[in-house]
């Protein structure tokens, strides 16, 4: 390697000065004079003979590093708007978009610009490498029924289920999917700002299951990049992606009351408000109740827990019992078998039914007629054993423990179950089979028979799930999410982030993996979430505060010392106070800061109070409010910066209205000794049809993007 200048090398440097009858210098008496030292030090001259660096120069005659006889390029400069090379989104009438964006293809924008994804086609990138940096704010709240020509805010109402569905379409026109173009003069004055900074109102699809009636998080979904099978080659392929294993206490993974009756288990009185109805409570014939009087009675003092304990003083038992049928879609209880924690088989017995056995589905029971004719043992013998063997301070253990415990007809409050601490990627009501979760975290092949006691042992059942536990309980609660979680956003981004030649420099050509850093600029206590894995993490108790977060990440700070100098490459964000405003927000708020709670509802009442004095809606005061904060975010934005504002979801209320009665009818359904006819609430097909309805508005947010 070497260097240069106007194309004459050190060697016909040191001609010329012997030409002119000069004294030879070598390198280190260059580096000692004053011209050098001044280059050393900052300080530019058009005539000194050396640089500090080889890409230090701004100008074409200065050094160039040569590499193989050839000189290396300067690293370009960040483009101008109106140069050839500024980056871009385009949409165009051409490209492949035959239904509505799903709200996880703006994630996957972001991976293909600054990570491993692969392309887009609902959209054409131009000059990917020229990008240097993203910002993703989230906006719930807003709808794309503002953004209509003459919307007059001051009776602006929520439209019916029906109305709303007639308005999203049923996307089998391009009207219903393609972009909306956004013109200034054609939208409400309070959003006018949005054509200034976006081209496109996009209709995007929020994830969910419309056949299901489910609304995933949105959040989730953007800070969850999915698994990258082709690239993770090696990577930890049981699902426990690279993390820090914490030692987590069995209570930890107890299913609390909502989770129990979301999964339609049956209810201990225990579960039930204190008052006439817990009081009142009896079992109905033939099912029981463990002898818990209160929540409280399971637990353990500390000074009783030995010091690194995971079963934290809890006596812990899994079960497993096999069935078969006494009737159409009626199984009977034919096995029950019972392990410790250490192992060791607690009570393994065979049930005979009081009704004759019509089908002994040998395939899945392993239970044979031969099996079952000497057995004396009934259903009530079993009871009475569980009943001494279940104490307050014991956990039941098993894999969708809610059949087994309704073949028991017992109901017991303290449950571990591995079909809700593993999964299924797509999502609840779905669930991950006890023999797919044993291959994948344990490499242990179960139930593999063929219909035999020695191919599907409920023994063997129960210690599988004991060992998948105790294997969470040793990873931590991080371990074994990667198969519905995949890796979250910002660890992805640090760990795949890739540089350009654009960027980086010559030895980036071609895309360098270098790590990008990132910024989570989020309301409430961002230690407990996904945003704690961003280089920076920004709490906000405003909207004010996240303007203000997000300008300091993009900037960043003066010293350095928490934002780095120039800012973060990527930065997520949330506003929340339009959400407040329309009430899309659910009781479950991720702050649980009293003050900021209050400070939120002294916000939009603010609001309310200056727009009632300027004779505007309180909500067109709110949308105002907001376009102004996202218009002096774009405007400090540097060049080359892709901008993305998206809502996450539709409105989401009448959706959980709806689940909120459903949530209700099953508790009373499953509550023993309840009669469907005598419930508070019913739940038909009309109300399944009303919430698949809901759902689908809830789905139905919006998307803008641009580059800065």
């Amino acid at each position: 390697m070497g260097k240069k200048k106007n194309n004459m090398t050190k060697r016909g440097v040191a001609a010329a000065l012997a030409t002119a009858n000069l004294p030879l210098i070598n390198d280190a008496e260059l580096a000692a004079t004053p011209m050098a030292r001044s280059d050393s030090e900052g300080k530019s001259s058009s005539g000194s003979l050396k640089r500090s660096g080889p890409h230090d120069a701004d100008d074409d005659d200065g050094w160039q590093t040569i590499e193989r006889g050839r000189p290396v390029k300067k690293q370009k400069k960040t483009p101008t708007p109106n140069s050839a090379r500024y980056p871009g989104v385009h949409f165009s009438e051409t490209s492949r978009l035959q239904s509505k964006i799903n709200l996880s293809a703006f994630r996957d924008l972001i991976l293909y610009l600054f990570a491993d994804g692969s392309g887009p086609q609902w959209i054409s990138v131009a000059h990917r490498p020229e990008f240097r940096k993203a910002v993703v704010i989230m906006v719930p709240g807003l709808e794309e029924a503002m953004f209509k020509a003459g919307v007059d805010f001051s009776n602006y109402e929520t439209p019916t289920l029906d109305q709303a569905i007639k308005q999203i379409g049923d996307g089998s026109s391009p009207d219903h999917y393609y972009p909306r173009p956004l013109s200034k003069e054609a939208l409400p004055f309070s959003l006018q700002p949005f054509a200034d900074m976006f081209p496109h109102l996009w209709p995007v699809k929020a994830p969910g299951d419309d056949k299901y009636g489910k609304l995933h998080s949105p959040l989730t979904t953007m800070l969850t990049a999915p698994l990258n099978k082709t690239k993770d080659k090696n990577s930890d392929r049981s699902g426990a992606d690279s993390h820090r294993d914490i030692r987590t206490r069995i209570t930890e993974f107890l299913a609390t009351p909502e989770e129990l009756v979301d999964n339609g288990f049956p209810v201990h009185p225990v579960l039930l408000p204190e008052g006439e109805r817990r009081d009142s409570f009896k079992d109905p014939e033939g099912w029981v109740h463990t002898r818990v009087n209160k929540l409280e009675d399971g637990d353990v003092p500390e000074s009783e827990i030995e010091q690194g304990s995971i079963t934290a003083g809890r006596e812990v038992l899994a079960i497993d019992c096999e069935m078969c049928l006494t009737g159409p879609g009626e199984l009977a209880l034919t096995r029950v078998s019972l392990v410790s924690w250490g192992g060791e088989t607690v009570l393994d017995e065979l049930v005979k039914p009081e009704k004759p056995i019509t089908d002994y589905v040998t395939q899945y029971s392993g239970i044979t007629k031969e099996m079952l004719e000497p057995v004396t043992t009934t259903l009530s013998d079993i009871q009475a054993k569980l009943l001494d063997l279940l104490h307050p301070r014991a956990i039941l253990l098993g894999h969708s423990l809610d059949s087994d415990l309704k073949a028991l007809q017992l109901a017991h409050p303290f449950i571990v179950d591995t079909s809700m601490l593993f999964p299924h990627a797509r999502g609840p009501p779905l669930k991950n089979s006890l023999k797919y979760l044993a291959k994948r975290h344990l490499s242990r092949e179960v139930q593999k028979g063929g219909g035999t006691i020695n191919g599907h042992d409920s023994v063997e059942d129960a210690k599988t799930c004991l060992d998948l536990v105790k294997k969470k309980c040793e990873k931590g609660k991080a371990w074994a999410t990667g198969d519905s979680q995949g890796e979250n956003l910002f660890k992805r981004l640090a760990r795949a982030g890739t540089a350009y030649r654009a960027t980086a420099g010559p030895e980036a050509t071609g895309g360098l993996p270098v790590g990008k850093t990132s910024a989570a600029v989020e309301w409430g206590d961002l230690s407990r979430s996904a945003c704690n894995a961003a280089t920076v993490a920004i709490s906000c108790k405003t909207d004010a505060d996240v303007e203000a977060g997000v300008i300091r990440a993009v900037k960043g700070d003066p010293d350095g010392l928490e934002v780095p100098g120039g800012g973060v490459d990527f930065v997520w964000a949330r506003m929340r106070e339009l959400e407040f405003f329309q009430g899309w927000a659910n009781k479950h708020k991720p702050s649980t800061d009293v003050a900021a709670a209050e400070e939120e509802t002294s916000v939009v009442q603010e609001a309310n109070r200056d727009a009632e004095k300027q004779a505007v809606s309180p909500l067109e005061e709110c949308l105002s409010t907001l376009a102004q904060r996202l218009q002096r975010i774009h405007a400090a934005l540097p060049p080359c910066t892709l901008f993305m504002v998206l809502s996450g979801t539709g409105d989401p209320r009448e959706m959980s209205r709806l689940q909120s009665m459903h949530s209700q009818f099953k508790k009373e359904y499953n509550t023993p000794g309840s009669k469907w006819d005598q419930l508070s609430v019913k739940w038909t097909t009309d109300e399944e049809d009303a919430l698949r309805k809901a759902v689908k508005v809830a789905r139905a947010g919006v998307g803008f993007l641009s580059v800065k």
